[in-house]
């Protein structure tokens, strides 16, 4: 076996590559060209030793017909897609209709699977300084949001609906001045929302996780 291949093989056996572009691939096994990437994989998926779903960005080793590592209990999650959400003033409406659904693996989800599930698509750029699992919310990633994650705590990134808009920011309650603060983390300069407890406004949800949208290609 190519020595590319057996790297590329055992890195599949504890983790998902699917979520990397070829180039991201290379980067983790030492080589610069995408295109031999792909040629690896291919040769892998031909000779029965990995299984690549282009759809669900999925990559699994196979092992004696069985999918292994942490892909061996892993099942796809459909999650209803529920619309977009602003990531910066709330200027858009939370979607109440489903418009899809986001197939996830298990893996992806972190054991994050319990509770009311849905997903938003981000749109703007004011949470892109704050990261779930080490992922950042970017313009065009989803969120996964847990409606049944109960009361925030200080510190939580919430969707929260005011006045009938969504959005998504990072709560803070300030007992002193007796209010509310949903804050952005971006690298641009997006003002605090301030709500008293009493404004008409909900907390819908925690995220619990972000999917990447895709980059690069293959």
């Amino acid at each position: 076996m190519h020595l590319l291949q057996k790297k590329i093989l055992d890195l599949a056996g504890h983790m998902n590559l699917g979520q990397f572009t070829l180039r991201g691939i290379g980067d983790l096994v030492g080589e610069k060209s995408a295109q031999k990437i792909k040629h690896h994989l291919s040769q892998l998926e031909k000779r029965g030793l990995i299984r690549i779903d282009h759809a669900n960005r999925v990559i699994e080793k196979r092992q004696q017909g069985q999918v292994s590592g942490l892909l061996r209990n892993a099942k796809l999650i459909a999650i209803p897609i529920l619309g977009s959400v602003n990531a910066g003033p709330a200027t858009l409406f939370a979607e109440q209709n489903v418009e899809g659904y986001l197939k996830v693996s298990s893996t992806l989800l972190g054991g994050k699977t319990k509770g009311k599930l849905f997903a938003l698509k981000i749109v703007g750029p004011s949470m892109n300084r704050s990261s779930v699992d080490n992922k950042q919310i970017e313009d065009g990633d989803f969120v996964i949001i847990n409606s049944e994650a109960g009361n925030p705590k200080d510190g939580d990134i919430v969707l929260s609906v005011i006045d009938g808009m969504a959005n998504i920011k990072r709560f803070h309650r300030d007992k002193q001045n007796e209010q509310i603060v949903l804050a952005s983390d971006s690298s641009y300069d997006f003002p605090p929302i301030h709500i008293h407890e009493t404004d008409d406004f909900i907390i819908n949800g925690k995220v619990v996780q972000v999917i990447k949208k895709r980059t690069g290609s293959w």
